[in-house]
């Protein structure tokens, strides 16, 4: 009853079985890893943040360029407060506000930004803190310059003057006169009447949409093996009684055409 295992046909169908659900595992395992290194990632770098609140600053210098290594550490400039832009549409603690951007003339000839600190409400220039005046020395976390459209950060134009909607050297470019450090600071004690904007986990290392794509393309790949194994026996269960009824006289002895066209 079992011959028609040995036929080309099937010789093929067994083939492909044999190599396709070795292929799903390792798929769906690379899948896992990847979003378990993820998951890895994400706790090293809350550990970090929390770590470099007990560290002592270090000079901007000393710790750029920002990457995973140095986005949360502590640093310290110094300089003189210039321009100063609110980024709108920022939540802190479950409420919707803004930050205080103020860029840092530092020494260098280029400027740092710094947020020193949030408000409620939407943005507006009457109810924003003037910069101390004078040189000052900063000391905050060092983060890396934002991406729009990524982790929040919005991607929308045409703000009124004043107004930026990412935190970057790109979108700051066209609006200060000078250049600006590709990274930025966000003070560890907010300037008076503000509150502190906490350091942000370095990129690429949190539990973002990235991650959970790789967990369902896991369950996709183990999802696939099982619909081989479960095609594979219903094939077999169809073959073998085919071959019964035609044993029996009930059909035609030839090839079912149902399976054929599945096999297609």
């Amino acid at each position: 009853m079992y011959r028609f295992l040995l036929t080309p046909r099937w010789w093929g169908i067994n083939i492909f079985v044999l190599l396709s659900i070795p292929f799903c595992i390792f798929m769906g395992s690379w899948q896992l890893g990847r979003f378990e290194d993820r998951v890895q990632d994400h706790r090293a770098a809350t550990e970090q943040v929390s770590e470099a609140r007990r560290e002592a600053p270090r000079p901007l210098a000393d710790m750029l360029p920002v990457d995973k290594a140095t986005s949360g550490k502590l640093v310290t400039a110094t300089g003189r407060y210039g321009k100063q832009l609110l980024v709108p549409g920022r939540e802190l603690d479950g409420r919707q506000g803004f930050y205080v951007l103020t860029l840092l003339r530092t020494g260098s000839g280029q400027a740092l930004p710094v947020v020193r600190g949030w408000l409620p409400g939407s943005a507006g220039t009457a109810k924003v803190p003037a910069p101390p005046a004078g040189e000052v020395t900063v000391t905050g976390a060092l983060q890396a310059s934002e991406t729009p459209g990524d982790n929040g950060v919005s991607a929308r134009g045409g703000l009124p003057a004043g107004q930026t909607s990412a935190i970057s050297a790109a979108s700051l470019v066209n609006l200060v006169p000078y250049d600006v450090y590709d990274a930025w600071v966000t003070l560890s004690k907010a300037d008076a009447g503000m509150t502190a904007v906490p350091a942000a986990a370095p990129p690429d290392s949190g539990l973002d949409l990235k991650a959970f794509q790789n967990l369902g393309y896991t369950a996709e790949w183990f999802a696939f093996v099982g619909f081989v194994i479960f095609m594979w026996f219903r094939l077999l269960r169809r073959e073998v009684e085919f071959a019964r009824d035609a044993e029996l006289g009930l059909v035609a002895d030839e090839e079912p055409v149902a399976v054929d066209a599945a096999v297609r």
